[in-house]
C-alpha cells in the first residue's frame, strides 16, 4: 500500500522532531522544518488507525499550489517542496490562533446554530438560516490551537483578554485573512466550486507575519459544487461537497464523536479506498490536473532521499 503511516529519519543538522496528528516534522539547523505529510487522518481531533494511500501527496501539493498563488497577499513559509508529501520552509513563531472563515453555515458552524446558538466565537448570526445557506458577509470564527486535544471556539475579545495575539498584530491577520479567502473564493469558482469555510495559520519571524501550514486543502476547507447548488437548498436537499466532513459524518453514523467511550469504527478496505479517491477527485477538481500517482512504491525510501538531496544545497 503506497501509504506513509510515520517517518523515523534521521538528517544531517537536525535538531528537533515533532509528530502532529498527520505531520511529521523535521527541524533543521534551528532554521528549517522538513515537514511530511503523511497519509494518516483525524477527524474530532482524533487519528484514525489506517492511512489513506496519496492523502498527504493531495494536501501537500493543493497546498503548494495556493501558497504560490497567494504569495502576493503575504509571504509564506516555503523554500521548497522536494517531493509530493513533503515542504520544507523556513521556521515562523506561531500565533497560537487559527483563522477560520466561513462564508456559508456549514459544520461545526451549523451544529451550533442548530442546537440554538445565536453566537459563533462572539460574532452574531442572524434568525431564519438553513444548512449551507450563504452568510450576509464571510465571518471570523477563529479557535485556540492546541498543542493536544482539541482547539476550542475563541472570540477577538477572549484572544485580546488573554494576550494571545496583539490588536495590531490580529488585525493583520484578519486583513490577511479576508483577502486570501476572496482569492480563495475567487479561483474555486474558476473550477466550478464554493470554498465554504477554510483556516488559516500565521506565524512571524521578527516583525514579519508569514502564511504557514497548508492551505485549501480538503484537511482544512470544504467545497461545494457550483452546479445546483441553489437548487438543492431551494429543495432542503444536502450539497455535494469535496471536504473532510464526509469522513466525519461517516464516523457519526457509526457512533463515534471523539468522545470518551467510543470505538472508532472499523476502517475496511473499501473504506479507505473511498476516501482515496474523494481526496484525488478534489485535487483534481480544484487544480485543473491530473493526479499522478509516485512510480516508486518505496515511499519512504524516495521522501527520505528528496530530503536529504534538497537539505545538501541549503
Amino acid at each position: 500500500m503506497n501509504a506513509i503511516k510515520e517517518t523515523h529519519f534521521q538528517f544531517p543538522k537536525q535538531t528537533g522532531f515533532y509528530k502532529g496528528k498527520v505531520r511529521d516534522v523535521y527541524t533543521i539547523d534551528n532554521k528549517y522544518l522538513a515537514m511530511v505529510v503523511t497519509d494518516r487522518i483525524s477527524a474530532f481531533d482524533v487519528v484514525l488507525p489506517e492511512p489513506i494511500p496519496y492523502k498527504g501527496q493531495v494536501l501537500n501539493l493543493i497546498a503548494a499550489k495556493f501558497l504560490k498563488d497567494t504569495s502576493d497577499i503575504v509571504p509564506n513559509w516555503v523554500v521548497t517542496v522536494p517531493d509530493p508529501s513533503v515542504t520544507i520552509g523556513r521556521i515562523c513563531e506561531p500565533f497560537k490562533v487559527e483563522m477560520v472563515i466561513r462564508g456559508y453555515l456549514a459544520g461545526h458552524a451549523w451544529r451550533e446554530y442548530s442546537s440554538g446558538k445565536r453566537q459563533v466565537c462572539g460574532v452574531s448570526l442572524p434568525e431564519g438560516l438553513k444548512e449551507n445557506d450563504k452568510l450576509p458577509n464571510p465571518i471570523i470564527t477563529p479557535t485556540t490551537k492546541a498543542s493536544v486535544g482539541h482547539d476550542e471556539d475563541i472570540s477577538k475579545e477572549q484572544i485580546f483578554e488573554k494576550g494571545i495575539v496583539s490588536a495590531a498584530d490580529y488585525a493583520e491577520l484578519e486583513k490577511y485573512t479576508h483577502a486570501l479567502y476572496q482569492r480563495g473564493t475567487e479561483i474555486a469558482a474558476k473550477r466550478g466550486l464554493i470554498l465554504v469555510d477554510t483556516k488559516y495559520e500565521f506565524g512571524k519571524v521578527g516583525d514579519q507575519i508569514y502564511l504557514i501550514d497548508e492551505i485549501h486543502t480538503p484537511d482544512s476547507s470544504r467545497y461545494f459544487y457550483k452546479e445546483g447548488y441553489e437548487e438543492r437548498q431551494k429543495n432542503d436537499e444536502p450539497q455535494k461537497q469535496l471536504s473532510k466532513e464526509f469522513v466525519r459524518k461517516w464516523l457519526i453514523e457509526n457512533g463515534f464523536q471523539g468522545k470518551e467511550g467510543q470505538s472508532v469504527p472499523e476502517m475496511t478496505k473499501d473504506i479507505v479506498k473511498s476516501i482515496s479517491e474523494r481526496y484525488i477527485e478534489l485535487f483534481e477538481q480544484i487544480t485543473g490536473e491530473n493526479f499522478v500517482k509516485p512510480e516508486n512504491d518505496k515511499v519512504l525510501d524516495r521522501v527520505e532521499g528528496a530530503i536529504n538531496k534538497a537539505l545538501s544545497i541549503m
